[in-house]
């Protein structure tokens, strides 16, 4: 009896021991997977197989639709038209596209790749930059500012078919950070989607212009030529590298999740006009009143012109009365060339409408005079000031505030007669006897613009400046035409 009862008594303490040690080790699962819950993805990631030399460490860290969908919201955010002017990246057409994606890669910890012009694959692991230091900061790490600089240096429009492929076209997959693609000559971002319809078209795309230079970005619509047959181009978004065999390569185009040959087939365009409405209705579907429209449209370019008039203000405390050279990097900053293209269309894409649909013009010019816009402590003009006026502002950074906002309308004619008068004399010298048929169209042309602006000069009341400015007085008081 005794004997019974303390075998009871040794299998009841073992059987507590047991459980108090499964509970102990409860907890300690616990208590690991909260702490990994607060360690952020990469840091718990193995790469004790990654190199210290290389660029950056992915760990396991790899793409997916939810880190692209992140990547177009980091792209929205982040990429503004003075971005590579404020990182001081020098940069062309491709190189926009394939710099933000390196960017936010060494940010996210995530791999990037791109095929050189000599048909390299080069990446996070390259380790040819070995010699420099490196930094958690990508902007102050100058091993991988070297090796960005060098990609760039590297990759065009013609390497980038080799490390994008064609998408879906829908708003879930053509999203910020998708490039437009014309192999070999030019290639725009999507820097957003809008779909309230209060842009001409809800494809929105940023791009750069050669040579290669730091440079503001131009916004725009997207307008790019339909891709047809070539496969090459078009809508297209970049590929994964993935590590297969101990190296690292690409996915396979067909396996990544938004593929798509779509847009290159004959049908896509049926029931649309041409590509780019083809497009536009893929994304966003809806159709606009007319009125609507022309509501929206008028909203979006009373904030595009207030958002020009701080440009406009630091371009004349940094910039009037000095002559800085086109491209240089506080003409860069100061001047609004794209950003008045861009309110330009728009202006152009409002007339239309209103045109195309006979609003009530009138009533539309009344809702516009209501906008009243401050472009300095003292001076207020209104939205329908600038819609009536636009082709006499000026863009240029070192014109005074009122030249930039068309209140100077007698000097901006006197600056395009002698434009036109100069182009007239280099055409003649240039090219009247080598190629007179060109020489010919070219004189017609700018004759076209010293004709115009003769007729604006007349109708404001101030013929005899432009014409003292412009060198033509005296030919105008023969009653020559100056053909």
């Amino acid at each position: 009896m005794f004997y019974c009862c303390q075998t009871c008594v040794v299998s009841a303490f073992t059987d507590f021991c047991r459980t108090r040690l499964l509970m102990s080790i409860f907890r300690l699962v616990i208590i690991f997977f909260s702490a990994c819950a607060l360690i952020p993805a990469h840091a718990f990631c193995d790469d004790s197989h990654e190199s210290d030399s290389q660029l950056w460490k992915v760990g396991e860290r790899r793409w997916t639709v939810h880190e692209e969908h992140t990547y177009s919201e980091w792209v929205e955010k982040t990429i503004t038209d003075d971005f590579f002017i404020r990182h001081d990246i020098p940069v062309d057409c491709a190189d926009v596209p394939y710099a933000a994606r390196w960017i936010y890669a060494r940010i996210a910890h995530l791999p990037a790749a791109a095929t050189t012009g000599d048909n390299h694959l080069i990446g996070h692991w390259s380790e040819n930059w070995r010699h420099l230091p490196t930094d958690e900061n990508w902007e102050k790490d100058r091993r991988f500012r070297a090796a960005l600089l060098y990609m760039i240096s590297c990759t065009s429009t013609r390497t980038m078919p080799s490390d994008t492929y064609p998408v879906h076209i829908a708003a879930d997959s053509v999203t910020p950070g998708t490039a437009f693609l014309i192999p070999g000559d030019h290639t725009v971002m999507v820097s957003h989607i809008i779909m309230d319809g209060s842009t001409p078209h809800p494809v929105q795309t940023l791009e750069a212009n050669l040579p290669p230079r730091i440079q503001k970005l131009l916004l725009r619509d997207l307008m790019m030529p339909a891709p047809g047959s070539n496969r090459s181009s078009g809508l297209r978004k970049f590929r994964w590298p993935v590590k297969r065999d101990d190296r690292w390569q690409y996915l396979p185009v067909k396996e990544h999740p938004f593929y798509s040959e779509e847009q290159f087939s004959p049908a896509f365009t049926n029931g649309s006009g041409d590509y780019l409405e083809a497009v536009a209705r893929r994304i966003d579907p809806k159709i606009y009143d007319p009125g609507e429209k022309a509501e929206k449209i008028i909203g979006t370019l009373a904030r595009r012109l207030n958002e020009r008039i701080p440009v406009v203000l630091d371009g004349s405390r940094k910039c009037q009365g000095t002559n800085y050279p086109k491209g240089s990097r506080l003409w860069e900053m100061c001047n609004t060339y794209d950003r008045d293209g861009y309110i330009g269309f728009m202006i152009y894409h409002l007339e239309k409408i209103i045109r195309e649909n006979q609003l009530d013009r009138d009533a539309i010019l009344d809702d516009m005079a209501k906008i009243p816009l401050q472009i300095d402590d003292s001076q207020v003009i209104t939205l329908r000031y600038v819609f009536e006026n636009f082709k006499w502002m000026s863009s240029e950074p070192g014109a005074a505030i009122e030249a930039r906002w068309g209140l100077e309308k007698c000097g901006i004619i006197a600056v395009h007669l002698k434009s036109a008068q100069e182009s007239i004399a280099f055409i003649k010298k240039r090219y009247g006897k080598s190629d007179p048929n060109y020489a010919e169209r070219a004189l017609l042309v700018q004759q076209r613009m010293v004709d115009e602006m003769t007729k604006e000069a007349r109708k404001n009341n101030c013929m005899t400046d432009a014409l003292q400015y412009s060198g033509l007085e005296t030919r105008e008081s023969s009653g020559c035409s100056g053909r």
